[in-house]
C-alpha cells in the first residue's frame, strides 16, 4: 500500500504540477527547472539513503519519507514563489528517495529467497500501479474540486499512509530506531572529540 501511494502522489505531480505552475505564471524555463529538482534530489538521495536502511530501522524510514512526502505536498498546494516550489519539490524527493529503496529492502529482508522474486514482482506490480491510479484519480479530483484540492487529498493519503506503514510493521533485531542511531552517532563523535582534545 505504501508502494502505491508513493507511486500514486508521484504520478500525480508529473501530471498536475505543469498545469499548476502555468497557472501561477511561472515561465516554461522555470518550469523546467523546478520539474528537475524533484527527481534530482530523489535520484541523488537514494544513494545515501539505501546505505542509511542497512544501519537503521526500516520502518521508521517509510514513515518519515511517507510523512515528508505529505507534508511537501501540502505545502506545494499552497506555495507561491519559485523558492518556495523548489524547496519543496527538494523536501518531496528526498522524502521519495527515503522510501524507494527502503521498500525494496524490507521486502529482500522478510521473505525466504526461495519467494523474493515473485514477491518483489507482486509489490512492483502494486506499486507501479499507482501511476496510473494516481494520474486517473487525482485528474478526476482535480477536475471537481481543482488542482489545489487534489493534491492536499493526496497530501493527506500519504501522511496516512505513513503512520498505518509504522503500525503494521516491526523493527528487525539490531535494527535501531533512526533516532537512537542519530543519538549514538553524535554521542561516538562527542566522545572521540573530547578524547583528541584530552591527548591535545
Amino acid at each position: 500500500m505504501t508502494g502505491l501511494v508513493n507511486n500514486l502522489n508521484d504520478g500525480m505531480v508529473w501530471g498536475l504540477l505543469p498545469i499548476l505552475l502555468v497557472q501561477k505564471g511561472f515561465s516554461l524555463h522555470e518550469i523546467g527547472i523546478l520539474a528537475a529538482v524533484y527527481p534530482a534530489v530523489w535520484g541523488i538521495g537514494q544513494l545515501f539513503s539505501g546505505r542509511l536502511s542497512d544501519w537503521v530501522c526500516k520502518k521508521d524510514l517509510l514513515l518519515w519519507g511517507m510523512i515528508l512526502q505529505g507534508l511537501a505536498l501540502l505545502g506545494l498546494a499552497m506555495a507561491g514563489s519559485f523558492v518556495s516550489f523548489a524547496l519543496l519539490l527538494a523536501l518531496l524527493g528526498w522524502g521519495t528517495a527515503m522510501v524507494y529503496p527502503t521498500f525494496l529492502a524490507s521486502i529482500a529482508e522478510n521473505t525466504h529467497p526461495f519467494d523474493r522474486a515473485k514477491s518483489l514482482g507482486v509489490f512492483r506490480f502494486w506499486r507501479d500501479m499507482g501511476y496510473a491510479i494516481g494520474a486517473l484519480l487525482t485528474g478526476i479530483l482535480a477536475d471537481a474540486f481543482g488542482i489545489p484540492a487534489s493534491i492536499v487529498a493526496v497530501g493527506v493519503l500519504t501522511v496516512a499512509i505513513g503512520i498505518w506503514a509504522d503500525y503494521r510493521m516491526r523493527c528487525a533485531i539490531n535494527s535501531p530506531t533512526i533516532w537512537a542511531w542519530i543519538r549514538q552517532k553524535v554521542t561516538t563523535n562527542s566522545q572521540q572529540t573530547t578524547k583528541l582534545n584530552a591527548v591535545e
